[in-house]
């Protein structure tokens, strides 16, 4: 076996699509879904094979469509041993924080789907009572665009980094006026955006609401007093037992996703010299390459990949 250190990533919402578990229906793994079902009261099975790709958008339903896939393949490349050498840390992007919490086994299955329920929920009736949307900022530095965010709220507009993706990939959130206004100055900067279709304006201010309660949901969740290093979106911190899970994941909501500093944990103090990215599609391992080229990166997105 390769005894490289693997750290395992866990893709967020945005990779759903209509069909998603059809890779997965016939693997000893697929009884999972069952137990999700239980435990949300959503027919899993149905949503990942029979839901179209305009109802996958509902932040709720996506979230768990998006998350049940993660652990799906997690317990599958784990039955196969397909992890390619010892796990060292996990780390989820948004959502996938709670895969990544229960492949280090900081969380059960049931607990975190019980918790990605509340939060999908929360984040969509955040989103009705408050519209905001989301948009791509792509070739401008970090701090160039965070200057552009801040000047136009200023004038009025809300408007905030939400994700900080990759290097020239800076994700906005905010009213649909702020985003417009971004997209409008976005070549003074020297960059261009690409809108997300998205049900809010997530990882912003304006998901305050949801961030109660999820808290509350999370403070009565209990998590194991030691487990594997996850590294948290809120800050890019590496956090075994003991850490404050309910604080350090109600701030994800409404601060932005430290994805590029939390790759750079991974790669360097947590030593890991290989990625494997378990869940519907590629988009972690893309932006991986971009962050860490010198980093073997491998997407395990289907039962063949896990061969």
């Amino acid at each position: 076996m390769d005894q490289r250190q693997t750290g395992l990533v866990f893709p967020g919402q945005g990779t759903q699509r209509e069909g998603m578990g059809e890779p997965w229906r016939d693997t000893p793994s697929w009884k999972i879904t069952e137990e999700i079902s239980d435990v949300t009261g959503e027919d899993l099975p149905r949503l990942l094979l029979h839901t179209s790709d305009a109802r996958l958008r509902r932040t709720d339903l996506a979230q768990l469509a998006v998350f049940t896939v993660a652990v799906v393949a997690h317990a599958e490349a784990v039955r196969r041993d397909a992890l390619g050498g010892p796990v060292a840390a996990c780390a989820g992007h948004s959502l996938g924080e709670y895969a990544a919490l229960t492949a280090a086994g900081a969380l059960t299955v049931g607990a975190a789907a019980a918790l990605v329920a509340v939060r999908g929920r929360a984040m969509r009736h955040a989103a009705e009572e408050r519209p905001g949307t989301m948009g791509v900022l792509v070739a401008a530095p970090l701090d160039e665009v965070a200057a552009l965010a801040s000047r136009v709220r200023a004038e009025g507009p809300d408007v905030w980094v939400a994700n900080v993706n990759a290097p020239g990939q800076t994700v906005v959130s905010g009213s649909a006026e702020g985003i417009d206004r971004i997209e409008a100055e976005a070549p003074s900067i020297g960059a261009k955006m690409i809108r997300l279709t998205v049900g809010g304006a997530f990882h912003s201010p304006y998901m305050a609401a949801a961030a109660d309660s999820l808290r509350t949901a999370l403070e009565h969740t209990p998590f194991a007093p030691a487990h594997l290093p996850v590294v948290a979106n809120a800050d890019a911190e590496a956090y075994g037992g003991g850490a404050d899970w309910p604080g350090l994941a109600t701030r994800q909501l409404t601060s932005p996703v430290l994805w590029e500093p939390s790759v750079r944990t991974l790669v360097g103090p947590l030593g890991c010299r290989r990625l494997v990215e378990l869940g519907p599609g590629r988009t972690l391992a893309g932006l991986i390459r971009r962050i860490a080229p010198g980093t073997e990166v491998v997407s395990l997105d289907s039962p063949a990949a896990a061969a």
